[in-house]
């Protein structure tokens, strides 16, 4: 493993590998993203502990996604199953090691929640939470606004120590806290090539939304608006998420080799 720090041009590259990738297995990709949702939903219905245990497997998860990434460049067939390849391909202790990610990860999500209540007087942490009924007018008196932006600041360093981590610590066998500190570094040097990915891709969520909102309204069908709309959240989230192997690569200087059935490198690299 060998940190590459790259410009911020490299933020456009990221993006268009993330949406060539996915072009080259749309349904699959489709597949097991709409799976990773059914399965987490379903995780967080489980009473007393659904929600806690929807946030510990996360990072396995995530690592079972970078993985229908890299298989599908190296032009093998990805099921649905490749989401628990983090849990059940690295041994018992590449599990565990991902189940303290997911450990640390819930201490620092009850902790952005918890602090916005500096903000709302507690409106927010209720309402994710579900810890209490929330009035409306106490919903009236809150800028939620105001709320979200601080949640949003918070959770960045957040991200960016998680960005990484899970596939450090499971492909590079990099110890849990060492593979946090790690990705915070990574996401830091290369910030300019990041903010460029984020940018590009919330242009591409806006303008891809909400013209088919304004499509919608412009047909007269704005009360089927959800049933456009959703489909099409999915499938930019499946290519977000194709997207994030692309920084791994570029930020780690990771190249796949032809595996000799036609898989091309990615573009760009």
């Amino acid at each position: 493993m060998q940190l590459t720090e790259v410009s911020a041009k490299t933020g456009y590259v990221w993006y268009r590998q993330g949406i060539w990738l996915f072009r080259r297995n749309p349904l699959g990709f489709l597949t097991i993203f709409f799976t990773y949702l059914l399965a987490m939903m379903a995780i967080s219905r489980i009473p007393l502990a659904g929600a806690v245990l929807s946030l510990v497997l996360i990072p396995g998860m995530a690592v079972g996604l970078m993985t229908a990434c890299r298989d599908t460049i190296a032009g093998k067939i990805v099921f649905p199953t490749v989401l628990l390849d983090g849990f059940r391909s690295y041994g018992a202790a590449g599990a565990v090691r991902l189940l303290e990610l997911g450990g640390f990860y819930v201490v620092a999500i009850v902790l952005i929640v918890a602090g916005s209540s500096l903000v709302d007087g507690g409106v927010f942490f209720k309402l994710m939470m579900g810890t209490g009924p929330v009035s409306s007018d106490a919903l009236v008196a809150t800028s939620l606004a105001l709320t979200e932006l601080v949640v949003i600041a918070c959770y960045l360093p957040v991200a960016m120590l998680f960005w990484f981590a899970p596939v450090l610590t499971v492909w590079h066998d990099v110890p849990p806290v060492k593979a946090l500190f790690f990705s915070f570094v990574t996401c830091w040097r290369n910030r300019g090539a990041f903010i460029v990915f984020g940018a590009l891709w919330l242009v591409t969520a806006i303008v891809v939304l909400f013209g088919i909102l304004a499509l919608m309204i412009a047909i007269g069908a704005h009360e089927y608006a959800f049933t456009v709309l959703y489909p099409a959240t999915v499938t930019l989230s499946a290519a977000l998420y194709c997207s994030f192997y692309a920084t791994y690569r570029g930020c780690y200087g990771v190249q796949e080799t032809n595996t000799g059935n036609g898989a091309p490198k990615t573009p760009g690299v």
